[in-house]
Order: C-alpha cells, then sequence, then structure tokens
C-alpha cells in the first residue's frame, strides 16, 4: 500500500523513519530515498546502524531548491536521475518490505524529478509498502495513496526565530 505523510507540519520524515523502524523491527528489507535532504541527520545515523536498512546515498549538504543556480539545478536533476535508476532496482527486489521516497513530493512540486519517476517507483515497488512525504503532493500522487496523513502546524518555534535544533528537527 501508499502512504502519503503531507502538509506543512512537523513530523512526516519522523513518521516515515518510524515505519522503517518498525519494517526493520520485523526483518523485513527496507531501502531509503531522500531527496533535498543532506546527510546530517539523526535518523539516518541511527536507521544506518540496521542490517535490514539500505539508506541511498546523499550529499552532506544541499541547498534549497529555490537557492540552486542554473547549473547547480541541472546536476542536482541528474544526481536524483541517478537515484530513481538505483530506486527502481531495489524496489524490484521480492524481499523489499518498505520503500521510503522522503520529500519525493516536494522534488516533485519543485521540479528536480518528474512525476513521471515517481510513480514508475510506484508500479514497481508494487509488492512493497511505499511511504511519500513532503508539501503539496501532485494529485496522481494523493490519488495512488491507501493512507493519507496531513500534518498541520499549529506553532512551530521557527516561527518565533528558534532555528532546527539536532535531535529534534534533524
Amino acid at each position: 500500500m501508499v502512504h502519503l505523510y503531507c502538509g506543512d507540519g512537523k513530523g512526516k520524515t519522523s513518521a516515515a523513519m518510524g515505519l522503517a523502524l518498525r519494517m526493520a523491527g520485523r526483518d523485513r528489507r527496507v531501502v531509503i530515498a531522500q531527496f533535498l535532504k543532506g546527510g546530517d541527520s539523526g535518523e539516518r545515523y541511527a536507521l544506518a546502524h540496521l542490517p535490514q536498512v539500505t539508506l541511498l546515498p546523499v550529499p552532506d549538504a544541499v541547498k534549497f531548491s529555490f537557492r540552486l543556480t542554473p547549473e547547480e539545478r541541472l546536476a542536482e536533476q541528474a544526481r536524483y536521475r541517478d537515484m530513481i535508476d538505483r530506486i527502481l532496482t531495489l524496489a524490484a527486489q521480492p524481499e523489499l518490505g518498505l520503500l521510503v521516497l522522503d520529500e519525493a513530493c516536494a522534488a516533485v512540486t519543485t521540479g528536480l524529478v518528474p512525476l513521471k519517476d515517481i510513480l514508475a517507483c510506484l508500479d514497481t515497488a508494487a509488492s512493497a509498502e511505499v511511504v511519500l512525504t513532503g508539501r503539496d503532493p501532485a494529485p496522481e500522487l494523493v490519488e495512488r495513496a491507501d493512507y493519507i496523513t496531513d500534518f498541520s502546524k499549529k506553532r512551530h518555534p521557527f516561527d518565533r526565530g528558534i532555528p532546527a535544533r539536532p535531535g529534534v528537527e534533524y
């Protein structure tokens, strides 16, 4: 089934990683692909210790998509094309229990990943659970979702100028 964790609230990635932990705890294979994110996150550090979990590589740090130069944008699109190829190979394995496509919705919205590539991932991983996260999911992704959880922000410390904190926001 397809799980869609969307909205402007905190917790979409945390929920996806919680499901990854649950699946790994049942000794099922998990593949995690993250878009628009760097490698400095507590969940990556923790999940990297689990043999059931495959974390696809990400750069140490990434720029916000709106800050990319045209050359950087092309480089990111090429990096994501390579990552999609790897996802499709791993998603075709029958032992896969869960595929997490973290920030896939935003990667599509920003034009860094074509919607057809994410839909191909859903089709290829048809025998596994798939989690999509991000804001503003494309209608086609909403249509494909079996679970939809909308995270709504009521209050966040960032609104008061408090920056993201290790172990809490990343």
